[in-house]
C-alpha cells in the first residue's frame, strides 16, 4: 500500500515562492512515477506536473511550464514542487499521486493520491 502525504502549501503575494512536498512510503519512487495535481473551486481537477521513476522525464502544464520544477529526493522518500512566480490563478488545492504508467497526465491513470494542500495566492 503506497501513502503519500503532502505538505508546505500556504498563503503567499503574488510572484512569491513556495515548495510543496510530498513524503512517499518506502520503495514508492522505485515503482511508480509520480505526479502534481490541483483543483480550485469550482473547477475540475488538473494535471500540473509529472516525473518519471528514474527522474529522468518530467512534463508539465503549459499553464505552469517555466514556473514550476518537479523533483524526487530518492534518499528522503520525498517529491518536492518548486513553484515560484505564482500567480492567484494557481490558488488551489494541490495533490500529489502515484502511477505505474510512465508520466501520465490523466488523473484516471493514478492508483494512489495524498490528501492535499492548500496554496493560496493573493493579488
Amino acid at each position: 500500500q503506497v501513502q503519500l502525504v503532502e505538505s508546505g502549501g500556504g498563503l503567499v503575494q503574488a510572484g512569491g515562492s513556495l515548495r510543496l512536498s510530498c513524503a512517499a512510503s518506502e520503495r514508492t519512487f522505485s515503482n511508480y512515477a509520480m505526479g502534481w495535481f490541483r483543483q480550485a473551486p469550482g473547477k475540475d481537477r488538473e494535471f500540473v506536473a509529472a516525473i518519471s521513476r528514474s527522474g529522468d522525464i518530467t512534463t508539465y502544464a503549459d499553464s505552469v511550464q517555466g514556473r514550476f520544477t518537479i523533483s524526487n529526493d530518492y534518499a528522503k522518500n520525498t517529491m518536492y514542487l518548486q513553484m515560484n512566480s505564482l500567480k492567484p490563478e494557481d490558488t488551489a488545492v494541490y495533490s500529489c499521486a502515484a502511477t505505474s504508467r510512465v508520466v501520465p497526465v490523466d488523473e484516471d491513470a493514478y492508483d494512489y493520491w495524498g490528501q492535499g494542500t492548500q496554496v493560496t495566492v493573493s493579488s
